[in-house]
């Protein structure tokens, strides 16, 4: 698409000189419609062939991927401002955007958390608690790496590495993926370590990374209950759950300026390969999409360099 570099700094043009827009608007304005050319790029479709059914599903997997409806309706905004600029230059004759309406989803997806919210929820965790050090933890892991909260209950000692910082999970359909954990998780986890062993482990979850108070596999509603409790003590007055820390991983990532593609690998979506692919997947290359895009992250890297 060697005229798509091109037309992209035209239409920065346009949003700053005609449209008189702000430099972190037409920013993410350009970051939407790479997202868009991105998923064009991978179907073999051209900007200037895009007819609606191809935005239609270009939403449908930013949906599918967890983006939330609010996210996905201001990437829309600036996909319709940019074929609005490919027809008054003369690019296309007509726009396939005109009929296209905003996502109206809000209902059926769990709802985002800002990054203010996920650290108000973090701070209800109480140091004097038994359970503070794992709970932390547990939230941490959950968003920092977008994990399913089945995948959390069953992410094992033996498939963790302190040294790269990955975690091989298992998802749906018995799949396998790599995923990278946040340094704040990873001291977490160390720190809870040792007050895990002091527990009488049951023999099938020797294995098991974080375990109840009687040693045994956490269940799913009792880390549902645990982020819901949080939430609650924090306030937030929106309806949080396990996957509210997935969804919110993915949008975070994505207005970040994450590609499309990480985040699909990053949360084992069903058009990923099966386990042999992450044979040789590029473990630095996902960490260093976490470290640039993931808010959390990037406040790790701050706190490191003072």
């Amino acid at each position: 698409m060697g005229t798509t570099a091109a037309s992209l700094q035209d239409f920065e043009a346009y949003l700053s000189l005609e449209r008189g827009m702000s430099g972190n608007t037409c920013e993410a304005y350009l970051t939407d419609v790479c997202h868009l050319l991105e998923y064009l790029e991978d179907k073999g479709v051209e900007p200037a062939d895009v007819i609606e059914n191809d935005l239609h599903n270009f939403i449908c997997t930013l949906r599918d991927m967890g983006i939330g409806a609010r996210s996905q309706a201001r990437i829309l905004s600036g996909i319709k401002s940019y074929y609005k600029f490919l027809k008054l230059s003369g690019v296309i004759e007509c726009n396939p955007t005109d009929l296209l309406e905003s996502p109206r989803l809000g209902r059926h997806l769990p709802e985002v958390l800002s990054t203010e919210e996920i650290d108000m929820m973090i701070e209800q965790i109480l140091d004097n608690k038994e359970e503070s050090l794992r709970n932390h933890a547990i939230v941490e892991t959950l968003y920092g790496s977008g994990l399913r909260v089945s995948e959390l209950t069953d992410a094992r000692l033996s498939r963790l590495s302190f040294d790269d910082g990955c975690l091989i999970v298992e998802g749906k359909g018995s799949k396998q993926r790599i995923v990278p954990v946040s340094p704040v998780a990873l001291d977490l986890i160390k720190e809870y370590l040792p007050q895990r062993s002091r527990l009488n482990i049951k023999p099938d979850a020797q294995d098991i990374i974080f375990l109840n108070r009687r040693g045994g596999k956490m269940s799913r509603v009792m880390v549902f209950y645990i982020i819901r409790d949080l939430a609650e003590a924090a306030g937030i007055l929106k309806t949080v759950s396990p996957h509210t820390l997935r969804h919110s991983f993915a949008t975070h990532l994505l207005e970040g300026g994450a590609s499309l593609r990480v985040i699909q690998e990053l949360l084992g979506h069903e058009s990923l390969e099966t386990t042999e692919i992450y044979v040789h997947l590029d473990r630095s290359k996902l960490r260093k999409e976490l470290l640039t895009h993931h808010p959390h992250y990037r406040k790790s890297n701050l706190d490191n360099g003072r």
